[in-house]
């Protein structure tokens, strides 16, 4: 009885985990900015990349996927590639 109650806890925990970490997942978004003049592709939220990259910074557009945040960034000149804050 004992042994059960271990692996019914333990699969609920198991459970609670990967819906817990799948929810993180879908809630990450991927945007383009243009950080100091250049085009970036990245993860983190506006406020992370002013933070990390100064008050120069302003988001172009976000994704729910990285390869779309990666494709738009190509198609507006490339990562690295100028841009302005207007």
């Amino acid at each position: 009885m004992f042994k059960l109650w271990i692996a019914i806890c333990g699969s609920v925990l198991i459970l609670g985990l990967a819906f817990s970490s799948s929810k993180v997942q879908a809630n990450t978004k991927y945007s383009v900015f243009c950080a100091d003049g250049k085009i970036e592709a990245d993860s983190r939220t506006l406020d992370q990349m002013k933070s990390a990259r100064g008050s120069n910074v302003c988001l172009l557009k976000e994704f729910d996927y990285s390869s779309d945040a990666d494709n738009y960034a190509q198609s507006i000149g490339g990562k690295g590639s100028a841009c302005s804050c207007n």
